[in-house]
């Protein structure tokens, strides 16, 4: 279920933050050299690596993996599951993100930038949306 805490928020230290900065820093700019070095196309191929995700998946592990611990438990295997259960959702956005690709690609050929990507940003907000709630509604079970 998807849910939202702001005590959450009180739980990630400030060096975490860093981290997740650091490492979407990080890869955004070896996406920026590899476009500048081989081109926009193969550098757009790069940019659309999940900058954050890496940081995002090793924090909810290590914070499910401390909460066990505080009550004298293992929890190496919840905080896997808890990183796998994220990443279904990064897999199910990155699927948007293909049809974001397809339609600014197609859009930006004979509409204004503005137009083409609020269209593409529409275009992966429903796809996603679409499988999170098939997957949600148990209509399949890929992922």
């Amino acid at each position: 279920m998807i849910s939202f805490h702001l005590a959450a928020l009180k739980q990630t230290k400030a060096h975490q933050y860093g981290i997740r900065f650091l490492i979407g820093g990080l890869c955004t700019v070896a996406a920026g050299l590899i476009g500048k070095h081989f081109g926009p196309a193969i550098g757009g191929l790069f940019l659309a690596f999940p900058a954050i995700f890496p940081a995002g998946a090793s924090l909810i592990e290590s914070h499910e993996k401390e909460n066990k611990r505080k009550i004298g438990a293992d929890g190496t295997t919840r905080g896997r599951l808890a990183a796998s259960i994220d990443s279904t959702g990064a897999a199910l956005g990155c699927v948007g993100l293909i049809g974001f690709a397809v339609s600014s690609w197609w859009f930006l050929k004979i509409h204004t930038a503005t137009l083409a990507i609020t269209t593409a940003t529409l275009v992966w907000l429903v796809i996603a949306l679409s499988l999170w709630l098939a997957r949600r509604y148990c209509i399949f079970r890929a992922f």
